[in-house]
């Protein structure tokens, strides 16, 4: 009977010694637009993140526990992220959040994660004052202040002088994108000849284009998502608009959707990018290839941002120990990654401490490639 007892405790203490979870996943949520006019950069983010997810599950994490990725399609509103976040947080019991996808979203949906304190990653959240949230927010995408005085640069190289400023007034992306371009001429000695706004959901452009085509400027900069930025040109080529007039976007206008609305008015269009798919070292030709087997196109900025930010999340997990939200927080703050984006750390502030990698590309026959 003592040799039964004695057995069955140190059964016992075996049992209390291993996790009692060890294989469970670890459940991680991600809250992009899958949905609406601006599914694009979802769809995009979605496909690095879950090729990022067959990387971190082939040798898992916490000592080989999977990741197990939900993903919440917001369709783009404040609404739908702010519930795809408290679905992911009550229901799912998520350690982190990687998203939403605008800035406007995380503005609204940013403090439901951070009251909770859960980490939230923007892959693609540009605007001024994202980490300013809170602490529990992070995002790995280069705010746009940081990205348009390098596009500028190149601007002014090519011999511009003046520039037009157009711009959606009714997200907070566009507007802040609007700013980050007003100072940055400004800072690099720019005429600005005019300043314009439209609504996102605009489809008329004339009355200023018109305007901005009778001041011959030599640059038009615009801060919009994708789909109207492709209206503007459209337009802008249908009055008149010619080589001789350079058009600048910003982080919105970086995605292949571009070209594909645009066709030929979006040629010579430029944008900064913290990423091109032809950067020549080896874990971006890695993922490029894995990228291209897996989905049969070529990844954009927003699918590498993705892939990389889950790359980081995992390695966070286990400098954490466990998939304690607090714990991976703090992890998070000690990143010292380098994927397809290249080096990758957080100022102490959440945001990319880094600007090296911003390199400036031109649209070209459908396709973005480097502007020479």
């Amino acid at each position: 009977m003592l040799r039964r007892r004695i057995a069955l405790a140190a059964a016992v203490l075996a049992m209390l010694a291993v996790p009692a979870h060890a294989g469970d996943p670890v459940p991680v949520g991600a809250v992009e637009i899958l949905s609406g006019p601006n599914a694009a950069y979802g769809i995009a983010i979605k496909a690095g993140l879950d090729l990022a997810l067959e990387a971190v599950n082939a040798k898992g994490v916490l000592g080989g526990r999977p990741l197990s990725l939900t993903v919440e399609d917001s369709g783009g509103t404040k609404d739908g992220a702010i519930n795809a976040v408290r679905k992911l947080i009550g229901r799912d019991k998520v350690a982190a959040i990687i998203g939403p996808t605008l800035s406007n979203e995380m503005f609204a949906a940013g403090p439901v994660a951070n009251g909770r304190g859960v980490p939230i990653i923007g892959t693609s959240t540009t605007a001024k004052g994202i980490t300013d949230i809170g602490p529990f927010v992070f995002r790995t995408s280069l705010p746009e202040a940081d990205v348009i005085p390098v596009t500028l640069k190149k601007a002014i190289a090519r011999g511009v002088k003046t520039i037009a400023l157009l711009y959606a007034n009714d997200d907070a992306f566009s507007k802040s994108g609007f700013d980050s371009m007003k100072a940055a001429a400004e800072a690099a000695g720019l005429s600005i000849v005019a300043i314009d706004s439209f609504g996102s959901k605009d489809t008329d452009f004339s009355a200023q284009l018109t305007k901005i085509k009778s001041l011959k400027p030599d640059a038009v900069a615009i801060s919009a998502l994708v789909e109207p930025v492709s209206g503007v040109l459209l337009q802008a080529r249908q009055l008149g608009f010619g080589k001789e007039t350079l058009f600048i976007g910003g982080n919105g206008s970086n995605s292949p959707k571009l070209g594909q609305i645009a066709g030929a008015a979006a040629d010579g269009l430029i944008v900064g990018s913290p990423w091109f798919v032809a950067k020549p070292d080896k874990l971006n030709t890695a993922f490029v290839a894995a990228f291209r087997a897996k989905y049969g196109k070529d990844p954009d900025q927003f699918a590498a941002q993705a892939y990389d930010t889950l790359l980081i999340l995992a390695e966070a997990i286990d400098r954490a120990g466990d998939a304690d939200p607090t714990k991976i927080r703090d992890a998070l703050l000690k990143t010292d990654h380098t994927g397809p984006l290249g080096p990758f750390r957080f100022t102490d502030h959440r945001d990319p401490a880094s600007t090296e990698g911003v390199v400036v590309l031109e649209m070209r026959g459908g396709a973005f490639g480097i502007a020479q």
